[in-house]
């Protein structure tokens, strides 16, 4: 998604089968790219005792099912922080599977010890699945195309490239009529009908701030003339880079709590935005990036691993710095999203280490809670017992 797509960060501002890559999540402040490239570089300590975190059992109970949903993405794939190997795995999954699931918290206190990475200081951020109106046919006043990715959207490095500089992947653009490969279109130049007659569409929405800031969250659902939601989720993205309006429009003056200007909130944003609605349109196209949807049959948006994301118990992590699939303890000033979560997503925005983003579900209080979210405090991440040890040993060689 959520991976999606932070609130605080939208506002200050997922690889193979289809995991997200840069869903960029819904928040105000875009997180400074790490100095280190791992947890394993940042530094690891052993941390407090599961047991002394006092985990409360609704929260622990609920992290047990989302950490049994995680295992078969643990068990078999590379950990990119360097703190487990799939082997370390093996043990905490085989028993949780068989575990009470009334049991949780005895469950985390028998099979992980916590680590602290870097110094554990933690940033947290919210995002939420928003619910706009849509149909899966054009109908009177349902404009909005979304799109799915369209096929000339490749890989590949552009003539002229050394060798030297193919470092990772090759950046995403599409080759034009004489051949040359140049970049993808931007948000200003899809708006402006780049895809359109190109049957990419797979849905039309009826407001275009409502889906800007839809794919901002990455995933969400569409409420159709007939009372029928349709869920949409990252199916990839444009290739150009994320641009928070927030941060624009803090910079211009805009927000803040003085004389003329908008609340800081995504709901003073929103406000803004159609109360000047071509001043508006103009600072969303400065965000270039452009995401692309697929229609999902899950009972929830999908995260980095390929399952549904939880309210209150998936939260989006760096992978350099937070094995996916792990279990996270945040201890914030925010006390609603204080507990257990399972690292299941990632975004664009959520770099380094103890820099999260908490999922907070549709409906209800989820665009509230999300976008209030900016917490501070401390962070411990959860790893098989004996890791921390061996990590440390290894370390001192």
């Amino acid at each position: 998604m959520r991976r999606r797509f932070a609130i605080a960060t939208a506002l200050a501002l997922p690889a193979c089968a289809m995991i997200p890559e840069s869903k960029p999540p819904f928040g105000i402040e875009q997180s400074p790219e790490p100095s280190y490239d791992s947890a394993l570089a940042a530094g690891v300590m052993a941390g407090p005792s599961v047991a002394s975190l006092g985990l409360q059992p609704g929260d622990a109970n609920a992290a047990l099912a989302a950490f049994v949903a995680s295992c078969s993405w643990l068990t078999t794939k590379d950990d990119r922080s360097g703190l487990t190997v799939p082997a370390d795995w093996q043990a905490p999954c085989g028993v949780a599977r068989n575990w009470p699931s009334t049991r949780g918290a005895e469950f985390f206190a028998l099979q992980f010890e916590t680590a602290v990475v870097a110094d554990g200081k933690a940033f947290a951020t919210g995002y939420y699945e928003p619910e706009i109106a849509g149909s899966r046919t054009r109908l009177p006043g349902y404009d909005v195309p979304v799109y799915r990715v369209p096929d000339d959207l490749v890989r590949a490095w552009p003539e002229g490239t050394a060798e030297h500089e193919k470092t990772g992947r090759a950046p995403l653009g599409r080759y034009d009529a004489s051949g040359k490969f140049v970049p993808y279109y931007t948000r200003a130049e899809i708006e402006d009908g780049a895809l359109a007659g190109k049957g990419l569409e797979i849905a039309w929405a009826k407001d275009s701030i409502e889906m800007f800031f839809l794919q901002i969250q990455g995933s969400g659902l569409l409420r159709q003339p007939d009372g029928s939601v349709m869920r949409i989720g990252y199916n990839g993205q444009n290739g150009h880079g994320y641009t928070g309006i927030g941060g624009v429009m803090r910079e211009r003056g805009l927000l803040g709590d003085g004389p003329g200007q908008y609340p800081g909130s995504m709901q003073g944003i929103v406000q803004y935005l159609r109360d000047f609605p071509e001043e508006g349109r103009q600072l969303m196209r400065l965000n270039e990036s452009w995401i692309f949807f697929r229609e999902l049959t899950t009972d929830g948006p999908l995260g980095s691993l390929g399952i549904p994301v939880r309210r209150g118990d998936s939260v989006a992590v760096d992978p350099r710095f937070v094995p996916y699939g792990a279990p996270v303890w945040l201890d914030l000033d925010r006390n609603v999203a204080d507990g257990l979560w399972i690292a299941q997503d990632t975004g664009g925005a959520i770099k380094g280490a103890n820099r999260f983003d908490t999922f907070w579900g549709n409906g209800g209080d989820s665009a509230e809670i999300a976008g209030g979210m900016s917490g501070r405090g401390q962070a411990l991440v959860l790893l098989p017992k004996g890791v921390v040890a061996r990590l440390q040993a290894s370390s001192s060689q």
